[in-house]
Protein backbone atom coordinates (compact mmCIF):
# COMPACT_ATOMS: atom_id res chain seq x y z
CA UNK A 1 0.00 0.00 0.00
CA UNK A 2 0.95 3.64 -0.42
CA UNK A 3 1.89 4.18 3.21
CA UNK A 4 4.67 1.57 2.88
CA UNK A 5 6.45 3.55 0.19
CA UNK A 6 6.32 7.13 1.45
CA UNK A 7 9.70 8.81 1.84
CA UNK A 8 9.73 10.52 5.22
CA UNK A 9 11.89 13.62 5.55
CA UNK A 10 12.26 16.78 7.63
CA UNK A 11 10.58 18.83 4.91
CA UNK A 12 7.20 17.45 5.99
CA UNK A 13 7.47 19.71 9.05
CA UNK A 14 8.00 22.87 6.98
CA UNK A 15 5.03 22.78 4.61
CA UNK A 16 2.97 25.32 6.55
CA UNK A 17 0.66 22.51 7.63
CA UNK A 18 0.87 20.09 10.51
CA UNK A 19 2.97 16.96 10.01
CA UNK A 20 -0.15 14.78 9.91
CA UNK A 21 -1.83 17.06 7.37
CA UNK A 22 1.24 16.86 5.15
CA UNK A 23 1.19 13.07 5.44
CA UNK A 24 -2.53 12.93 4.66
CA UNK A 25 -1.90 14.71 1.36
CA UNK A 26 0.50 11.92 0.42
CA UNK A 27 -1.56 9.10 1.90
CA UNK A 28 -5.23 10.01 2.32
CA UNK A 29 -7.27 8.13 4.91
CA UNK A 30 -10.12 8.03 2.38
CA UNK A 31 -8.23 5.27 0.58
CA UNK A 32 -8.51 2.90 3.55
CA UNK A 33 -12.24 2.79 4.07
CA UNK A 34 -13.40 -0.79 4.43
CA UNK A 35 -9.89 -2.08 5.17
CA UNK A 36 -8.24 -3.15 8.42
CA UNK A 37 -6.49 0.24 8.52
CA UNK A 38 -9.74 2.22 8.55
CA UNK A 39 -9.84 4.50 11.59
CA UNK A 40 -6.10 5.20 11.58
CA UNK A 41 -4.78 8.54 10.38
CA UNK A 42 -1.72 8.90 8.16
CA UNK A 43 0.67 9.20 11.12
CA UNK A 44 -0.73 6.13 12.88
CA UNK A 45 -0.29 4.15 9.68
CA UNK A 46 3.39 5.13 9.65
CA UNK A 47 3.74 3.86 13.22
CA UNK A 48 2.23 0.58 12.06
CA UNK A 49 4.58 0.53 9.06
CA UNK A 50 7.64 0.58 11.35
CA UNK A 51 6.05 -1.53 14.07
CA UNK A 52 6.27 1.19 16.73
CA UNK A 53 3.96 0.76 19.74
CA UNK A 54 3.67 4.00 21.73
CA UNK A 55 1.23 2.85 24.43
CA UNK A 56 0.22 -0.14 26.48
CA UNK A 57 2.20 -2.68 28.50
CA UNK A 58 3.97 -3.89 25.34
CA UNK A 59 5.05 -0.41 24.23
CA UNK A 60 8.45 -0.08 22.59
CA UNK A 61 11.44 1.88 23.84
CA UNK A 62 12.33 5.37 22.62
CA UNK A 63 15.17 3.87 20.55
CA UNK A 64 12.64 2.13 18.26
CA UNK A 65 12.00 5.47 16.54
CA UNK A 66 15.66 5.66 15.54
CA UNK A 67 16.04 2.25 13.91
CA UNK A 68 15.91 3.89 10.48
CA UNK A 69 16.30 7.39 9.08
CA UNK A 70 12.66 7.41 7.98
CA UNK A 71 11.22 6.32 11.32
CA UNK A 72 13.28 8.97 13.14
CA UNK A 73 11.23 11.62 11.30
CA UNK A 74 8.15 10.38 13.20
CA UNK A 75 9.63 11.21 16.60
CA UNK A 76 8.83 14.97 16.77
CA UNK A 77 5.17 14.26 15.93
CA UNK A 78 5.07 11.67 18.72
CA UNK A 79 6.38 14.36 21.11
CA UNK A 80 3.77 16.86 19.88
CA UNK A 81 0.91 14.39 20.24
CA UNK A 82 1.92 13.38 23.74
CA UNK A 83 2.19 17.02 24.86
CA UNK A 84 -1.11 17.86 23.16
CA UNK A 85 -2.72 14.96 25.01
CA UNK A 86 -1.55 16.49 28.30
CA UNK A 87 -3.02 19.86 27.28
CA UNK A 88 -6.37 18.33 26.37
CA UNK A 89 -6.46 16.08 29.43
CA UNK A 90 -6.28 19.08 31.78
CA UNK A 91 -7.93 21.64 29.52
CA UNK A 92 -9.98 24.22 31.39
CA UNK A 93 -9.58 26.86 28.69
CA UNK A 94 -12.01 25.14 26.31
CA UNK A 95 -14.68 25.40 29.01
CA UNK A 96 -14.57 29.20 28.95
CA UNK A 97 -13.89 30.19 25.32
CA UNK A 98 -16.63 30.86 22.79
CA UNK A 99 -14.46 30.00 19.78
CA UNK A 100 -10.90 29.15 18.77
CA UNK A 101 -9.39 30.91 15.77
CA UNK A 102 -6.39 29.45 13.93
CA UNK A 103 -4.09 31.99 12.29
CA UNK A 104 -0.76 31.88 10.44
CA UNK A 105 0.52 35.27 11.60
CA UNK A 106 1.51 36.98 14.84
CA UNK A 107 -0.76 40.02 14.46
CA UNK A 108 -4.50 39.60 14.88
CA UNK A 109 -7.49 41.84 15.45
CA UNK A 110 -10.79 40.37 16.51
CA UNK A 111 -14.27 41.66 15.70
CA UNK A 112 -16.53 43.79 17.86
CA UNK A 113 -20.11 45.01 17.80
CA UNK A 114 -19.85 48.79 17.67
CA UNK A 115 -23.46 49.39 18.66
CA UNK A 116 -24.57 50.87 22.01
CA UNK A 117 -26.26 48.34 24.29
CA UNK A 118 -29.53 50.26 24.33
CA UNK A 119 -29.74 50.00 20.52
CA UNK A 120 -29.12 46.26 20.36
CA UNK A 121 -32.70 45.41 21.40
CA UNK A 122 -34.84 44.69 18.34
CA UNK A 123 -37.56 47.31 18.22
CA UNK A 124 -40.92 47.05 16.48
CA UNK A 125 -40.36 48.65 13.08
CA UNK A 126 -43.28 50.19 11.24
CA UNK A 127 -43.69 49.61 7.51
CA UNK A 128 -41.26 51.75 5.56
CA UNK A 129 -39.52 52.97 8.74
CA UNK A 130 -35.78 52.91 9.41
CA UNK A 131 -34.48 49.54 10.62
CA UNK A 132 -31.84 49.87 13.39
CA UNK A 133 -28.34 48.72 12.47
CA UNK A 134 -25.92 46.41 14.21
CA UNK A 135 -22.43 47.57 13.28
CA UNK A 136 -19.70 44.90 13.29
CA UNK A 137 -16.16 46.17 12.89
CA UNK A 138 -12.55 45.20 13.48
CA UNK A 139 -11.34 45.66 17.05
CA UNK A 140 -9.10 48.64 17.76
CA UNK A 141 -6.78 46.48 19.86
CA UNK A 142 -4.37 43.79 18.75
CA UNK A 143 -4.73 40.40 20.39
CA UNK A 144 -1.51 39.67 22.26
CA UNK A 145 -0.10 36.24 21.43
CA UNK A 146 2.20 34.61 23.95
CA UNK A 147 4.61 31.76 23.46
CA UNK A 148 4.22 29.22 26.24
CA UNK A 149 6.35 26.13 26.50
CA UNK A 150 9.08 24.12 28.13
CA UNK A 151 12.60 23.09 27.23
CA UNK A 152 13.12 19.35 27.21
CA UNK A 153 16.29 18.58 29.15
CA UNK A 154 17.17 14.92 28.64
CA UNK A 155 20.00 13.24 26.77
CA UNK A 156 19.15 10.56 24.25
CA UNK A 157 21.43 8.14 26.11
CA UNK A 158 19.38 8.64 29.29
CA UNK A 159 16.01 7.80 27.74
CA UNK A 160 16.65 5.58 24.73
CA UNK A 161 15.87 2.39 26.65
CA UNK A 162 12.83 3.84 28.45
CA UNK A 163 9.39 2.60 27.47
CA UNK A 164 7.40 5.00 25.31
CA UNK A 165 4.38 4.51 27.57
CA UNK A 166 6.31 5.97 30.51
CA UNK A 167 7.95 8.72 28.43
CA UNK A 168 4.47 9.76 27.23
CA UNK A 169 3.45 10.41 30.84
CA UNK A 170 6.44 12.72 31.28
CA UNK A 171 5.50 14.62 28.12
CA UNK A 172 1.87 14.91 29.21
CA UNK A 173 3.12 16.78 32.27
CA UNK A 174 4.67 19.37 29.96
CA UNK A 175 1.30 19.70 28.25
CA UNK A 176 -0.39 20.22 31.61
CA UNK A 177 2.03 23.06 32.40
CA UNK A 178 1.27 24.71 29.06
CA UNK A 179 -2.46 24.35 29.70
CA UNK A 180 -2.17 26.11 33.07
CA UNK A 181 -0.15 28.94 31.52
CA UNK A 182 -2.81 29.44 28.84
CA UNK A 183 -5.51 29.51 31.51
CA UNK A 184 -3.61 32.29 33.30
CA UNK A 185 -3.49 34.22 29.99
CA UNK A 186 -7.23 33.69 29.52
CA UNK A 187 -8.01 34.98 33.02
CA UNK A 188 -5.84 38.04 32.39
CA UNK A 189 -7.77 38.78 29.20
CA UNK A 190 -11.10 38.39 30.99
CA UNK A 191 -10.36 40.95 33.71
CA UNK A 192 -8.44 43.45 31.55
CA UNK A 193 -10.39 46.41 30.26
CA UNK A 194 -13.98 47.27 31.05
CA UNK A 195 -15.51 44.70 33.39
CA UNK A 196 -18.64 44.66 35.50
CA UNK A 197 -17.55 44.54 39.14
CA UNK A 198 -19.93 43.28 41.79
CA UNK A 199 -19.72 43.70 45.55
CA UNK A 200 -16.52 42.91 47.41
CA UNK A 201 -16.24 39.43 48.91
CA UNK A 202 -14.94 38.76 52.40
CA UNK A 203 -12.23 36.12 51.73
CA UNK A 204 -13.30 34.27 54.89
CA UNK A 205 -16.91 33.95 53.81
CA UNK A 206 -18.66 33.74 50.46
CA UNK A 207 -22.42 34.00 50.71
CA UNK A 208 -25.31 33.25 48.42
CA UNK A 209 -26.00 36.98 48.34
CA UNK A 210 -22.49 37.53 46.93
CA UNK A 211 -23.19 35.12 44.08
CA UNK A 212 -26.52 36.81 43.46
CA UNK A 213 -24.73 40.14 43.26
CA UNK A 214 -22.43 38.64 40.64
CA UNK A 215 -25.41 37.27 38.72
CA UNK A 216 -27.12 40.68 38.75
CA UNK A 217 -24.17 42.33 36.97
CA UNK A 218 -24.99 40.48 33.75
CA UNK A 219 -27.13 42.59 31.45
CA UNK A 220 -28.34 40.86 28.32
CA UNK A 221 -26.10 37.87 29.00
CA UNK A 222 -26.17 34.60 30.93
CA UNK A 223 -23.95 33.62 33.83
CA UNK A 224 -22.79 30.25 32.49
CA UNK A 225 -19.44 29.79 34.28
CA UNK A 226 -17.81 30.80 37.54
CA UNK A 227 -14.02 30.68 37.77
CA UNK A 228 -12.43 30.45 41.20
CA UNK A 229 -9.63 28.84 43.17
CA UNK A 230 -10.16 25.33 44.63
CA UNK A 231 -10.36 26.96 48.08
CA UNK A 232 -13.18 29.29 47.02
CA UNK A 233 -14.90 26.42 45.18
CA UNK A 234 -14.97 24.48 48.46
CA UNK A 235 -16.56 27.50 50.21
CA UNK A 236 -19.20 27.83 47.51
CA UNK A 237 -20.03 24.14 47.78
CA UNK A 238 -20.74 24.65 51.50
CA UNK A 239 -23.33 27.40 50.96
CA UNK A 240 -26.62 26.12 52.34
CA UNK A 241 -28.55 26.90 49.14
CA UNK A 242 -26.11 24.72 47.24
CA UNK A 243 -26.41 21.77 49.61
CA UNK A 244 -29.82 20.52 48.55
CA UNK A 245 -30.95 17.12 47.37
CA UNK A 246 -30.89 17.86 43.61
CA UNK A 247 -27.50 19.59 43.53
CA UNK A 248 -25.97 17.04 45.88
CA UNK A 249 -27.30 14.13 43.86
CA UNK A 250 -25.84 15.52 40.62
CA UNK A 251 -22.46 16.23 42.24
CA UNK A 252 -22.14 12.81 43.86
CA UNK A 253 -23.37 10.99 40.74
CA UNK A 254 -21.36 12.78 38.06
CA UNK A 255 -18.74 14.91 39.84
CA UNK A 256 -19.98 17.95 37.90
CA UNK A 257 -20.07 21.11 39.97
CA UNK A 258 -23.23 23.11 39.28
CA UNK A 259 -23.99 26.23 41.29
CA UNK A 260 -27.52 27.16 42.40
CA UNK A 261 -27.46 29.81 39.66
CA UNK A 262 -27.12 27.21 36.91
CA UNK A 263 -23.50 28.13 36.16
CA UNK A 264 -20.67 25.61 35.92
CA UNK A 265 -18.14 25.96 38.72
CA UNK A 266 -14.67 25.88 37.12
CA UNK A 267 -11.70 25.33 39.43
CA UNK A 268 -8.59 27.24 38.37
CA UNK A 269 -5.86 25.28 40.10
CA UNK A 270 -2.45 26.96 40.09
CA UNK A 271 -3.74 30.27 38.66
CA UNK A 272 -3.48 33.48 40.67
CA UNK A 273 -6.95 35.05 40.70
CA UNK A 274 -5.87 37.63 43.31
CA UNK A 275 -8.77 36.77 45.57
CA UNK A 276 -11.35 37.26 42.82
CA UNK A 277 -14.23 35.11 41.62
CA UNK A 278 -14.95 35.58 37.91
CA UNK A 279 -18.29 35.02 36.27
CA UNK A 280 -18.75 34.93 32.51
CA UNK A 281 -21.00 34.02 29.65
CA UNK A 282 -18.80 31.48 27.87
CA UNK A 283 -20.91 31.74 24.72
CA UNK A 284 -19.85 35.34 24.05
CA UNK A 285 -17.07 36.42 26.40
CA UNK A 286 -13.76 35.16 25.06
CA UNK A 287 -11.96 34.19 21.84
CA UNK A 288 -8.86 32.03 21.78
CA UNK A 289 -6.40 32.76 18.97
CA UNK A 290 -3.57 30.35 18.23
CA UNK A 291 -0.79 30.26 15.66
CA UNK A 292 -0.51 26.56 14.92
CA UNK A 293 -0.58 23.75 17.45
CA UNK A 294 2.21 22.29 19.55
CA UNK A 295 5.54 23.38 18.06
CA UNK A 296 8.68 21.25 18.49
CA UNK A 297 12.33 21.64 17.57
CA UNK A 298 11.99 18.90 14.98
CA UNK A 299 15.58 19.21 13.69
CA UNK A 300 17.06 18.52 17.12
CA UNK A 301 14.63 15.72 17.91
CA UNK A 302 15.20 13.90 14.62
CA UNK A 303 18.96 14.15 15.14
CA UNK A 304 18.60 12.79 18.69
CA UNK A 305 19.64 16.11 20.23
CA UNK A 306 16.85 16.04 22.80
CA UNK A 307 18.65 18.19 25.33
CA UNK A 308 17.52 21.83 25.09
CA UNK A 309 14.78 21.01 22.55
CA UNK A 310 11.89 23.46 22.96
CA UNK A 311 8.22 22.42 22.98
CA UNK A 312 5.81 25.35 22.82
CA UNK A 313 2.49 26.82 21.74
CA UNK A 314 1.61 30.34 20.58
CA UNK A 315 -1.81 31.60 21.64
CA UNK A 316 -3.66 34.63 22.90
CA UNK A 317 -7.12 35.66 24.07
CA UNK A 318 -9.43 38.57 23.33
CA UNK A 319 -12.67 39.77 24.88
CA UNK A 320 -15.61 39.62 22.47
CA UNK A 321 -18.83 41.11 23.86
CA UNK A 322 -19.50 43.73 26.55
CA UNK A 323 -21.38 42.82 29.75
CA UNK A 324 -20.33 39.16 29.53
CA UNK A 325 -17.83 39.15 32.41
CA UNK A 326 -18.34 39.99 36.08
CA UNK A 327 -15.91 39.90 38.97
CA UNK A 328 -16.40 39.44 42.69
CA UNK A 329 -13.19 40.98 43.98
Amino acid sequence: MAFDNIKLEKGLYTTGKSFTQALEELDSSENYKGTELEGLDAYQRQLKRFGIKVSGPQSDTVSKFFKTTDSAVLFPEYISRAVRSGIEQNNVVDKIVATTTEIDAFDYRSLKIATPDEEVQLADVAEGAYIPETVISTSDELTTLKKRGRTLVASYEAIKFQKLDLFTIMLKKIGESISKSQLADAVEALVTGECSYATRVDPEEITYADLMALWETFSGAQLTSILCTPQDAAKILQISQFIDSAAGLNFHATGELITPLGAELVKCDGVDLSGAIIGLDKNYALEKVQAGGVITDFDKLIDRQLERAVISTIAGFSRLMPNTVGVLS
